[in-house]
């Protein structure tokens, strides 16, 4: 009692001690998770629109629960991608003013599944009907929030569609376009002219600055950006066995199929181990010694490792093959039975009905007609095995179609039972048909292989513990030495080869030859990570990775390592036009050639859509100023490949045609889809701000 009284006595003091500690520790959070930062708050913006961390969050993880095999930051991008979009259409939808109604939106809703074919849903002739869908939810208001929120999704898709028709209404072909189009495909040109391509000059002979390619990328600085990234370099210490450990695992292997004499501690004798060559229970001899545990499947020659499946497909029964090399282990293999038989391969035309199993609602044929229907094709491929092929391509009503039916290999017992009666219990070539629950099949027996029994040890070959160490003591050394000495130089000393620099952007996941690294990605756009930092991961299946940071680069122009490769080409090549035109003087064509030291040629029937010059490929500029020409000779011509001087001879023009419907429908079919380019466009011009490394 006198304990709990001077607990009581002290409460008030104990309370504000334990809460001024909570509130130092949320405090401390709060400043440490950035919470009074506008980052903080939200995963990004949207020409200054918010996207609320905790939607954000609510929706990755539903789509990596949707069973689309996606990691998380793949989930995290493809969140993200559709919330940009999202906030992107909508303000667009609020400039326009873009209302839907309950009609377009119950549209949208039908064409789910589980609405438009549920049957709750639908009245007596199948149709859905929209009292019944009201009345579900009136009677069911548990439902009603899920229904809310497909309606939300909903609204947005109606809207989406609506824009969508308005832009493509607002493309319009008109006459003039056709026409044009028509005489770019039609009007051809002959003339003779003389080329000086850029190639004749050495690259040597012309240089290019880094100031000269900045100023060309700042010309178009929209498609020369570059988002912010950073370059890492790597080296790796591979966690794999040693050559010693590969003979340790050999030498065990070896001591199973022949037997050994170990000591025995308990008798202080030698026992005889018995051999996998003379063992009375195979398969506990197996499950005793393998890493592997015995498989008692037949397994045909095809399905056998490779490079040893002749070997062991042609064993006689109770022989051994081995030790092999298979898949990084040393295996040992004994022959324990062979079946005839034991896999098939087979086509299958299948004819469902409505209500067999796993129909697809499309299917409302009746047992009735689809067993007519099937005796049918029966017949006709009776008459033409060859014809079955085309037969389920045209009349299969499963996804086997899309092969001509082929279903491949399979053992006796993977098939519902009729069918798997069938097909073993006939020879290859035999055609028939079979009903089973899925509806009827007309099959087509096309190949049978036998198959062997094996039992099996299997070693792994892995690196001891002895080898792991050293690796780790290898690789932790290696980062001690780079954090203090060259990287390339540590390196080297340890006879490493570091890897070509990669760039990574804040969201990747791939680390180039290490696959999905998202740790390493991290590490590097860590804010308290430096450059020339190195830091030591361990990576499966690889060993030990050193990573250095090499370089931030902030969001801004392309770098010029990176922009070098596809600029200077360009700006060399106007720098050689500009030498070539100098001596591309004379007052015929065959003086200017023979001052360049080439000849003249000829380009007959060349057309705006046609312009392939001989020994020079794509010249449009070429050809379009040859229809304008006139019959003199042009000035010098900086084209794709050099620079030309041409001298039209005649302009053939096409014949004026009453209409330019074909043409119309042409360019509307290049048109189509432009409508799909508008997300793209509207990402160009907008302000987005991307915080999405700050939490994932």
């Amino acid at each position: 009692m006198a304990v709990l009284s001077k607990i009581r006595q002290r409460s008030l003091l104990l309370i504000l001690v334990i809460g001024f500690c909570l509130l130092a520790f949320i405090i401390g959070d709060i400043f440490q998770s950035g919470s009074f930062n506008q980052s903080g708050r939200n995963i990004g913006k949207v020409n200054g629109k918010e996207i609320a961390f905790e939607d954000f969050r609510i929706k990755v993880d539903a789509v990596e629960k949707s069973g689309q095999g996606m990691t998380a930051p793949q989930a995290v991008n493809r969140v993200w991608d559709q919330e940009v979009s999202i906030a992107l259409l909508t303000a667009e939808f609020e400039k326009l003013g873009l209302g839907v109604g309950e009609k377009q939106i119950i549209e949208v809703l039908k064409q789910s599944q589980d609405i438009g074919q549920n049957p709750e849903f639908l009245n007596d002739a199948k149709q859905f009907d929209l009292a019944k869908f009201r009345a579900f939810f009136k009677n069911n208001p548990q439902s009603a929030q899920l229904l809310k929120d497909r309606e939300k999704d909903a609204t947005l898709n109606a809207k989406y569609q609506a824009y969508n028709s308005l832009i493509k209404s607002a493309i319009y072909t008109t006459t003039s376009e056709a026409k044009l189009k028509y005489e770019m495909e039609s009007n051809k040109v002959n003339f003779d002219f003389v080329s000086v391509l850029y190639s004749t000059i050495k690259d040597s002979d012309v240089k290019i600055s880094d100031e000269e390619i900045v100023a060309y990328m700042k010309k178009d600085e929209k498609k020369y950006k570059a988002d912010e990234n950073r370059e890492i370099e790597f080296v790796t210490i591979e966690d794999k066995a040693s050559p010693e450990d590969e003979a340790e695992v050999k030498n065990a292997i070896n001591a199973a199929l022949n037997g050994s004499i170990v000591f025995n501690q308990a008798t202080g004798k030698n026992d005889t181990l018995p051999s996998f060559k003379t063992a009375i229970n195979v398969v506990e001899y197996v499950n005793n010694n393998s890493d592997s545990p015995y498989d008692s499947t037949f397994v045909a020659k095809k399905d056998l490792p490779a490079e040893h499946a002749e070997k062991l497909f042609t064993l006689g029964v109770g022989e051994i093959y081995g030790p092999y090399l298979n898949n990084g282990s040393y295996a040992v293999s004994k022959l324990l039975a062979r079946q005839a038989g034991a896999t098939a391969k087979a086509s299958h035309i299948l004819l469902a009905y409505k209500g067999a199993m796993r129909a697809n609602p499309s299917v409302t044929r009746t047992k009735e007609e689809a067993a007519a229907k099937a005796n049918e094709i029966l017949a006709q491929v009776t008459a033409n095995p060859g014809a079955f092929l085309m037969q389920a391509f045209q009349n299969s009503d499963d996804s086997s179609k899309q092969q001509g039916g082929d279903l491949g290999y399979f053992s006796k017992g993977q098939m519902t039972p009729k069918f798997n009666d069938f097909v073993f219990g006939n020879p290859i070539g035999k055609i028939g048909l079979v009903e089973t629950e899925f509806g009827y099949h007309i099959i087509n027996v096309t190949d049978k292989q036998d198959a062997v029994r094996l039992a099996t040890i299997v070693r792994k070959v892995q690196p001891s513990e002895s080898t792991t160490d050293k690796a780790y003591t290898k690789a932790v050394k290696f980062e001690m030495d780079a954090n203090s000495k060259a990287f390339d130089a540590v390196a080297k000393e340890a006879k490493l080869t570091v890897n070509p620099a990669l760039k990574l952007k804040a969201m990747d996941e791939s680390v180039g030859s290490l696959g999905n690294q998202r740790q390493i990605v991290k590490w590097a756009f860590d804010s308290k990570t430096n450059v020339d930092d190195v830091k030591r991961f361990e990576v499966l299946n690889v060993g030990n990775v050193i990573v250095k940071l090499k370089a931030k680069n902030p969001e801004g122009l392309l770098s010029l390592v990176e922009a070098r490769p596809a600029i200077e080409p360009i700006l060399k090549n106007k720098k050689k036009a500009a030498l070539i035109t100098a001596k591309m003087k004379g007052s015929s064509l065959e003086a200017i050639a023979k001052a360049n030291a080439t000849g003249v040629q000829t380009a007959t029937d060349l057309t705006l859509e046609n312009a392939v010059l001989p020994g020079a490929g794509q010249e449009q500029k070429v050809v379009g100023t040859a229809f304008v020409a006139g019959s003199k000779i042009s000035a010098p011509i900086e084209g794709n490949s050099g620079v030309y001087v041409i001298k039209t001879k005649n302009v053939i023009k096409a014949p004026a045609l009453t209409v330019y419907t074909d043409y119309v429908t042409k360019l509307n079919q290049q048109n189509a889809q432009a409508s799909g380019r508008v997300i793209g466009a509207l990402k160009t011009d907008a302000k987005i701000e991307d915080n999405r490394q700050l939490f994932y």
